[in-house]
C-alpha cells in the first residue's frame, strides 16, 4: 500500500511546485527591482521548470487509475464513460480558448520580454483567457480516471491558484504598464467580461 501513499503525496508536490513557479514567473518587474535584469531570463526559467511540474502532476493523476489510496477511492460512477464525457465535454472549449490566448499573447506565455506591449484579440475581452483554458483541463483530468477525490482536489487547487496567481501577476502588470494597464482593469473583467451598456445618443 506504499505506492499510492507515494503518488499522493508527489501529487501534493508536484502541486505546490508548479503553484509556487508559476506565480513568481509573473513577476519580472517586481523581481527586477532586486535582482536587475536577470529576473527576466529567470522568470522564463521558472517558466520551463513549472512545465515539468505540470507533467508530474498529471502523471499522478492519471496514475490514480491504478494506484488510489484506498480511504479516497471514491468513484464519480459506476461507468467510467460517464466521467470520459463530461471530460470532453471540459476538454474541447477549453483547448479553445488556451489556442486563442497562446495566440494573442504571443511568446509572452513563456518567455516574458521588456518590450512586449499589452496583448490584443481575445485579452479585449477578459484579463485572464489562460485561467480558463488550463485550469479546468486539470478538472477534466479527475474525470478521466473517475473520482470524486481527484475532481474536488483539482477544484480546489484551481480556486487557490487561480485568486493567487491573478493577485501578483496584477501588481506586476500595473508596475510594468501603469495607467495603461489601470484603465484596462477597468473596462475589462478578470475572469467574466465586462458588458457595458451603451450610452443613450441626445436626441438630435
Amino acid at each position: 500500500m506504499l505506492i499510492p501513499w507515494l503518488n499522493f503525496i508527489s501529487l501534493q508536490v508536484s502541486a505546490f511546485l508548479f503553484a509556487y513557479y508559476a506565480i513568481i514567473s509573473v513577476m519580472p518587474v517586481t523581481r527586477a527591482e532586486k535582482h536587475g535584469e536577470k529576473a527576466w531570463r529567470d522568470c522564463y526559467k521558472f517558466r520551463k521548470i513549472m512545465s515539468v511540474f505540470i507533467a508530474i502532476m498529471v502523471i499522478n493523476m492519471i496514475l490514480w487509475l491504478w494506484f488510489p489510496v484506498p480511504e479516497l477511492a471514491w468513484l464519480l460512477s459506476s461507468n467510467p464513460l460517464i466521467g470520459i464525457l463530461v471530460g470532453v465535454t471540459i476538454v474541447i472549449p477549453c483547448t479553445v480558448i488556451m489556442w486563442k490566448a497562446l495566440k494573442d499573447g504571443g511568446t509572452e506565455h513563456m518567455k516574458p520580454s521588456q518590450d512586449t506591449k499589452m496583448h490584443s484579440g481575445i485579452y479585449n475581452h477578459i484579463r485572464h483567457p489562460g485561467i480558463w483554458g488550463e485550469m479546468p483541463l486539470y478538472i477534466s483530468v479527475g474525470f478521466f480516471v473517475n473520482s470524486i477525490f481527484l475532481v474536488v482536489w483539482a477544484m480546489i487547487f484551481a480556486i487557490l491558484f487561480t485568486v493567487i496567481n491573478i493577485h501578483y501577476e496584477e501588481k506586476d502588470l500595473v508596475k510594468r504598464f501603469g495607467d495603461a494597464y489601470r484603465k484596462y482593469q477597468q473596462r475589462t473583467g478578470a475572469l467574466i467580461p465586462k458588458f457595458r451598456r451603451r450610452r443613450k445618443q441626445p436626441p438630435s
